[in-house]
Order: structure tokens, then C-alpha cells, then sequence
């Protein structure tokens, strides 16, 4: 492979604290330098080129929560259209959810998740395995043999485990094992007949709401469970100021905790629903402006260690109904770094703990390769433009499906390379 060397960039590195002008230099599959020492000895010869002034380049995005429908739901998503969805958002590296039909929950699937990835993507896939066989909530996976199958975390997806008693008996197995185990949390009798945020909003649109209680009161649980048994707890998806708040105390007791939030539920509100717009039909739902502030601040004061795309394809039957019959779920590989620029252009936040939050830290909390412009890591990396304008467009959306929650939104920052392992696959 050809050495290429990408000249004048702004340098975001933020697993080494980097943020200055400088070069990548690429060497095959390999990051071989990056920063503004790269080119101290001199551009290597028969290098390839490429002008980066005014554009800025950062370790690929690792996305911790994306369903995909493969096996069972392709038309859908399959691994192979998921991949070019990440890849034109600058996302190299995603972990594939439990809830496919059959479910992830033995080692022969685990195992044909790989094999799929590496003759179809374009982008690294990792599985997650499921915690309970058929996602029921009844009987442990085996844990070990999955992990050394591949799956880089335990999880039961979408579904909340009730069972307190089981889910004590899990994060133990999972800390025998070294396993992160991540939970999704809403009591099913209090959200049971919900399809948005409880309130004053909600009433008006006379559609039944959930209340943030239904995501706090098993959260709460679980975090004593984290305590008691020492396990890694991962909050796969909180919305609420009473969870961040609950994740504040966990950690402060030194608890083995960690949380992530959609991108969601850091852009959007419960206003944003609109009238009965079911592309916004989401679990955990949009919740109040106040959640979502109080959202931000978590991810500035580091309550909250990563952002998710929560990618979850549903087609054109499952959407266009009406709103209590809707799917919950929204696309988000492509438009995951656009939208969390919003949040660095109004001022919220620092790039360097913007990417951070996408890249870095999910990659190091799952053990994965990436996150980083370190000599001697994968070369797998974005380049953007940080101030491009750009509308997502349905005609545009390279996944099979279109339920995106910013159709027709004018977002500023656009990927417009994207390498895995020194390959490029995608240029706008």
C-alpha cells in the first residue's frame, strides 16, 4: 500500500491530548506519525500527497450502540449497508447490537457476524452478545465462550432485564470474565402504554406519556447491584437529569460505572416531535429541554463517557402509521458527527472533548482498536471540514432505511474522507 501523508491539517488526537497543525503520515494500515513533528525527517519519498489545509483530521468515530437487521431483518439493514452509512460519517468502527432474529446469544452467531463483516463491510464490526439467551431475561449466555468468540460486550439491546436477582448474577459473571456489561433501562409498567415524554406537551398532543421515573427507578437498581457485586456496568442509553445525576453518585462511591447518550437526546426535545412526526418516536424518548441541557452538562463534566448514534433502522411499514403505532428507533451513522457539531458550534463543548466522547473513549471502554492517532494504531481516521454546510437529504442516505430524525436539516461539518486501516472508504 502506497505511503500517503496528509499535510497542514489541524490535528485532533485527544488520546494524546493533541490539538495543533501538523501531518499524518500513513504507512499501509498504520499510523506512522502524526502531529506537527511529523515531517522533521523530510517527506518520504514516493509518497502520496494530500492537501489538508483548513481541514482537520481526527481518529475515526467508534459507535457503541448500532442495530442492524442482519440476520433476520436485511431489508432493513445488512452489516454491508450499515458500514457504508458509517463510513460516510466518519464512523470506522461500530458495535453491532444483540437484537437480530436469530439473536446473538450463542457462539455460531457471534461467529457469522465476523465472517459477514469481513467479507461485506467497509468499516470494523464487533458483535455484542446478548446477556440472556433470546433476550428474555430468564437464562444467562455463556460469557466466556462468546467473549472468545469475538463479542466485545454483553448486552440485552433494547429489552431491560426485570429480574433483579438475574441481573446481580450477571454483572458477577461478567466481572469474572472481564466483560462490560451494558443495560438499557425502562420499568415496563410505568412506560407500558407510553410513546413520549411525559408532559406538558405530551397533553396536548393527547398521546400517553413515560415518565423519566420509568428510566431512573431501574438504573437506580442496577447501580446498587454495581456496587455490591464490583461488576462493569455501562448505562447503554440515559436521557434524564435523574439519571446523570444517579451516575454522578455511583461513581463518586467508586462504583465500576460508566454512561452513554444518544445523540438524540443531546440535539433534539420533545418539542421536536411536532405534529405526531413518528421519525422521532424514539426509546429512551426526546425528553424536555431541561433533560437535554442537563445532558450536556453531563458530557462536560464527564458523568456521561460516551455518545452513541443509537442507529436503529425500521422501514417505511413500521414508520408511517400513526404515532402510538409507530416503531421506536431512528437512523444515525451519517449524520452522528454533523449533529454532535452542533454542539461544538453553539459553544457547549470543546472538539477535543467532542471526539473524545466519540471516538476515544468508547474504544478504550470496549478494549478496541482505534480512538487514536498514535504511531503504530490502525489508520483508521476522518478528514472534515468543520465549517461546511451541508442538508441531509433522503436521496442521499446510504442505509436501506430513511427514518432519520434530521431530514431536511442544514447541518455545519462534513466528513469528506474517511480510511480503515489506511483505506479510503468514502470521499465526498
Amino acid at each position: 500500500m502506497t505511503l500517503r501523508v496528509f499535510e497542514g491539517a489541524r490535528i485532533v488526537d485527544p488520546s494524546r491530548g493533541l490539538d495543533e497543525t501538523g501531518s499524518v503520515v500513513v504507512d499501509g494500515g498504520i499510523i506512522a506519525a502524526a502531529g506537527a513533528g511529523a515531517m522533521n525527517q523530510g517527506l518520504p519519498e514516493g509518497a502520496q500527497v494530500t492537501d489538508c489545509r483548513g481541514r482537520t483530521i481526527m481518529p475515526g468515530l467508534v459507535d457503541a450502540r448500532v442495530f442492524v437487521g442482519e440476520p433476520g431483518g436485511e431489508h432493513r439493514e445488512t452489516i454491508a449497508s450499515a458500514s457504508l452509512a458509517a463510513a460516510a460519517g466518519g464512523v470506522t468502527s461500530i458495535i453491532m447490537m444483540p437484537d437480530t432474529d436469530p439473536v446473538i446469544d450463542d457462539i455460531a452467531l457471534v461467529e457469522f457476524v465476523l465472517r459477514t463483516a469481513r467479507d461485506t463491510a467497509c468499516v470494523n464490526v464487533f458483535p455484542s452478545a446478548a446477556i440472556t439467551r433470546r433476550l428474555q431475561g430468564r437464562e444467562m449466555t455463556e460469557f466466556g465462550l462468546l467473549r472468545e468468540a469475538g463479542a466485545v460486550m454483553l448486552t440485552d439491546g433494547r429489552r431491560t432485564i426485570e429480574s433483579a436477582l438475574m441481573m446481580r448474577r450477571a454483572l458477577t459473571y461478567a466481572r469474572d470474565f472481564g466483560a462490560v456489561l451494558a443495560h438499557e433501562t425502562q420499568d415496563g409498567s410505568l412506560s407500558a402504554s407510553g410513546v413520549m415524554n411525559e408532559g406538558l406537551y405530551a397533553s396536548w398532543l393527547g398521546l400517553p406519556g413515560i415518565p423519566r421515573e420509568a428510566e431512573a427507578i431501574p438504573l437506580e437498581r442496577d447501580l446498587m447491584l454495581a456496587r455490591l457485586t464490583g461488576g462493569a456496568y455501562h448505562a447503554a442509553k440515559i436521557s434524564t437529569a435523574i439519571s446523570a445525576a444517579a451516575i454522578g453518585r455511583a461513581k463518586a462511591d467508586g462504583a465500576n460505572v460508566t454512561a452513554a447518550v444518544s445523540i438524540n437526546n443531546l440535539t433534539l426535545n420533545d418539542h421536536d416531535v411536532g405534529a405526531y412526526r413518528t421519525f422521532f418516536r424514539l426509546s429512551p424518548p426526546l425528553r424536555a429541554e431541561e433533560d437535554r441541557l442537563a445532558m450536556i452538562e453531563a458530557i462536560r463534566d464527564g458523568t456521561v463517557d460516551v455518545i452513541v448514534s443509537s442507529h436503529d433502522p425500521q422501514d417505511v411499514d413500521t414508520k408511517r402509521l400513526p404515532f402510538e403505532d409507530a416503531a421506536e428507533g431512528a437512523i444515525g451513522l451519517e449524520t452522528l458527527f454533523g449533529a454532535a457539531l452542533r454542539i461544538h458550534h453553539n459553544g457547549d463543548l470543546a472538539l477535543s472533548r467532542l471526539i473524545e466522547l466519540l471516538s476515544t473513549a468508547p474504544a478504550k471502554l470496549f478494549g478496541l482498536p482505534g480512538g487514536t492517532l498514535r504511531p503504530g494504531a490502525p489508520a483508521d481516521l476522518a478528514v472534515i471540514d468543520l465549517d461546511e454546510p451541508w442538508i441531509v437529504r433522503e436521496a442521499d442516505i446510504r442505509s436501506r432505511s430513511k427514518n432519520t430524525c434530521l431530514e431536511g436539516a442544514r447541518l455545519q461539518g462534513k466528513v469528506l474522507q474517511t480510511l480503515v486501516a489506511g483505506r479510503t472508504v468514502f470521499a465526498a
